[in-house]
């Protein structure tokens, strides 16, 4: 097992021959459940002698965020904002650092995410549009056969995270989400171990897996800033989130989402969605902050 003293790295070496090496990670925000338990549950069910080449399975990439029960770790840093970090650093840099490094050596990638304790994010795998034709269609391949309900391209242009680390090494990557909540789903958590082994299974790591029910919708989305869900659809001030839609419904443009209303009740100020499309992320924390995101939608 490779030894790391920022987190714990778990290495599984194929017995049935040469193939590609697979990272998958969890952990990146301290609040996100799923994620790692999907990943405990993969060390344990991956067998070295069904498996070609390398499974690298890092369960709690951010060990002090996890410690604080928050999305960031002591130092205040975002450890999704930091790649490629530094290694002489806070304790996030050096963990940015240091899985930039073993980023850059995989041939897949995988970093598994969820809403944390405030949001919870429809199930989805996402990918960036990056511009090298042959990366982007591999992505495209690795998030269809992930096989959560929807497979999301967006912008490469954001910076600081696995995935642009992923972009500038030519790593071809995915990331998924599934619901949050400061909750660990058991079907988010299933759900995440069979998109993995599928994800194996297409990059000939294991033997093939029957067809998948489930044929994913495929959205990209070209904007700039798509896929940054913290920036959409902000809190007008300070106060209490009262939402009026529900995780996955359908909304017009203009139709509120929900309201902030102060402490008193004597204030209150709805948040109109943006546009037509689908609530694939939604605010679940009352208490919210102006600037805020209570919302995203696709």
């Amino acid at each position: 097992m490779p030894d790391n003293p920022l987190f714990q790295h778990h290495a599984i070496r194929g017995r049935r021959g040469e193939g590609p090496t697979l990272l998958v990670i969890a952990g990146v925000h301290g609040d996100e459940f799923e994620g790692p338990a999907a990943c405990r549950r993969l060390i344990a069910e991956t067998e070295p002698d069904a498996l070609s080449g390398n499974l690298h399975v890092i369960p709690m990439a951010n060990e002090s965020a996890c410690r604080c029960r928050a999305r960031c770790g002591s130092d205040g840093l975002d450890l999704a904002r930091t790649f490629p970090g530094r290694a002489g650093g806070s304790i996030t840099e050096r963990v940015a650092h240091a899985l930039s490094g073993i980023i850059r050596e995989a041939s897949a990638f995988i970093d598994l995410h969820s809403g944390g304790t405030i949001m919870e994010v429809a199930p989805l795998s996402g990918y960036m549009l990056v511009q090298d034709a042959g990366v982007l269609e591999r992505q495209r391949d690795l998030a269809r056969a992930f096989g959560l309900p929807l497979a999301w391209g967006t912008s490469a242009a954001l910076d600081g995270r696995s995935m642009s680390e992923a972009r500038d090494a030519g790593v071809p990557a995915i990331y998924a989400e599934y619901l949050g909540g400061a909750r660990c789903s058991e079907e988010g958590v299933a759900a995440y171990v069979e998109g993995c082994r599928r994800v194996m299974a297409l990059l000939g790591m294991i033997d093939p897996m029957p067809p998948s029910q489930l044929v994913p919708e495929c959205v990209e989305d070209t904007s700039p800033g798509s896929g940054h869900m913290q920036i959409c659809h902000p809190a007008p001030m300070e106060g209490i989130f009262v939402p009026s839609v529900q995780l996955g419904e359908e909304v017009r443009r203009g139709q509120p989402l929900g309201m902030v209303v102060d402490y008193l009740g004597a204030e209150q100020r709805s948040i109109p969605a943006e546009r037509d499309g689908r609530v694939i992320v939604l605010r679940t924390y009352p208490r919210v902050d102006a600037g805020e995101s209570v919302g995203v939608i696709l």
